[in-house]
């Protein structure tokens, strides 16, 4: 078996319209694809990153919440590699979105720091 790379991560959103302008609007990923499936009351949007796909973001009705604090077992988080920490953060804060203070990693030596989604994900930024 041999993997070659990450596809995508898959997200659930609460409000679609919401996620998607934090997404594309305030985190700059770039909208592949967008797709309504009347079936199931649902939209399923590929995102891209540097036109790297990476995420889709799904809406469903009623999603159940996801259980953030304190951590549960599952996925984490999601972490976007930034050149220069303090002037993303800034960027993000002069777009409305919160971060935690900038720690250093004490195995690396590099700066990170969380911030959250609409709906509570925690995403990382990480100076390489």
């Amino acid at each position: 078996m041999e993997f070659k790379k990450v596809h995508h991560i898959a997200v659930i959103c609460s409000d679609y319209e919401k996620s998607k302008d934090f997404y594309v609007n305030k985190l700059g990923l770039e909208i592949l694809a967008e797709t309504y499936r009347k079936e199931r009351d649902s939209y399923k949007l590929d995102l891209a990153l540097n036109g790297n796909y990476i995420i889709e973001l799904f809406s469903f009705p009623n999603p159940p919440k996801r259980v953030s604090r304190p951590e549960a077992c599952g996925l984490r988080h999601l972490a976007f590699e930034v050149e220069n920490i303090e002037t993303v953060k800034s960027e993000l804060e002069s777009k409305g979105i919160m971060s935690e203070p900038i720690r250093i990693d004490e195995f690396t030596g590099k700066k990170f720091t969380f911030f959250e989604d609409p709906d509570g994900l925690p995403l990382e930024i990480y100076e390489y």
